[in-house]
This record gives C-alpha cells, sequence and structure tokens, in this order.
C-alpha cells in the first residue's frame, strides 16, 4: 500500500463480500475465534445480510486503498437510558496487516464519527482488550477511556 495515498472510506456494497470475508475472519481470528472456536459460518452470513437490510440499525464501511479493500468498520445504533437520541456502538474494526500505521484506522473511525452526527448521535463508544497496546495508541487520540471494564456471560 502506498503510504502517501489516503484511503477512501465507503459504505460496504455488496460486491465488496470477496475482499470483506478475509479482514473480517481476520478481526476474529485476533480475538480468537478461529478454528475450533470460529463463528458459526451462519453468524458470519446474518451479519453480511444485516449491512443491506434498512429494517436493521447495523452498517459497515470500508477503507479502500489502491483499489483493494483494506479495513472495515461495523457499528451499530440502539436506544440508551441515558440519552434521548440513540448512542453508536463501533462493534468491529480491522485493518489489514500490509496496510497498518497508514491511517486507515484513525479514517475508518472519524468516518464512523461523521456517520453518526449524520444521523444525530452525539456518542460514538467501542471496547477493546486491555492488552491491544498498538491500537489504543490511536484510540487515546480520538476518545477518552472511561475506564469501564467489561462483564459478559454466555447463556
Amino acid at each position: 500500500m502506498n503510504p502517501t495515498a489516503p484511503a477512501i472510506i465507503r459504505p460496504v456494497e455488496q460486491s465488496d463480500r470477496a475482499a470483506w470475508l478475509p479482514l473480517w475472519d481476520g478481526y476474529n481470528a485476533f480475538y480468537g475465534r478461529d478454528g475450533a472456536t470460529a463463528l458459526d459460518p451462519a453468524i458470519t452470513s446474518a451479519t453480511w445480510r444485516r449491512f443491506f437490510d434498512p429494517a436493521e440499525p447495523v452498517f459497515a464501511l470500508v477503507a479502500q486503498a489502491q483499489g483493494r479493500v483494506v479495513g472495515l468498520a461495523h457499528y451499530l445504533h440502539h436506544r440508551s437510558t441515558t440519552r434521548i437520541e440513540p448512542t453508536c456502538y463501533l462493534q468491529d474494526l480491522f485493518t489489514a496487516p500490509e496496510a497498518r500505521g497508514q491511517g486507515v484506522g484513525r479514517a475508518l473511525i472519524e468516518a464512523v464519527y461523521r456517520e453518526a452526527a449524520a444521523a444525530g448521535i452525539r456518542r460514538v463508544y467501542w471496547q477493546t482488550q486491555q492488552s491491544n497496546a498498538a491500537a489504543r495508541l490511536l484510540y487515546d487520540q480520538l476518545a477518552r477511556h472511561q475506564g469501564f471494564i467489561v462483564y459478559a456471560h454466555e447463556l
């Protein structure tokens, strides 16, 4: 990737599936969802369909550089008990290894900010693993860590 050519950030298109899938798989592998713990393919299919269903509050952006999709951001709008307007959760963010350090992650986050603002949303938030030091260097420049610890329980 040419570090002087900025990535183009745009909504995902149906024709992007083949380029999106390796990024999605890479993102999931980073969080330990590969091999025996991989997501059920039905989840990937449902996620992909949701991006194109106007009844779903789930959205996807991709970063394109030199004709290749090199990054993804998935986000959703949801109600909050502490706000009148919806809030935006940036659920997934991933950049291809060869595109890292070239502003793709920043561009994707800033594009989510713009999309949220255009929808009347005033808060975007996300989470990452505490050990994700490289990403946290960027996140600390773009948002404020609020000190929350995430708990989850599978039913």
